[in-house]
């Protein structure tokens, strides 16, 4: 990709939905379009596929470590009572507010570092 396209493909993705879809600040300042998350041209309702998160992230094992200093490892959900495994984009939502899914059993976590 050129120059020329890469900043077409960034205005492009900034402007999506009447500008309701913008591209996360991080996202933009590292350089990557719509189509290195979402795998597609024309992205509008195309799901984002986990390994696209992967790619630049890590793997599951990497981002357990990033967040091992938390008292509540979101990264790292216990192996028992077959609790659910999650997918990135459950809780960190490109074009809205990230959450944290693990509120919504456990409301009294606490995710500060120890």
């Amino acid at each position: 990709m050129n120059l020329t396209s890469g900043v077409a493909s960034i205005l492009a993705c900034l402007s999506l939905a009447a500008g309701s879809r913008t591209l996360p600040p991080r996202h933009a300042k590292a350089g990557l379009t719509c189509y290195d998350c979402h795998q597609k041209e024309e992205p509008e309702h195309a799901a984002v596929p986990n390994d696209s998160c992967m790619n630049c992230h890590g793997d599951d094992p990497a981002m357990a470590a990033y967040t091992a200093k938390l008292a509540v490892n979101p990264h790292n959900p216990p192996a028992r009572n077959n609790h659910p495994k999650f997918i990135c984009t459950e809780c960190h939502h490109q074009h809205k507010a990230p959450e944290v899914k693990c509120m919504a059993c456990h409301p009294s976590f606490n995710f500060t570092p120890r």
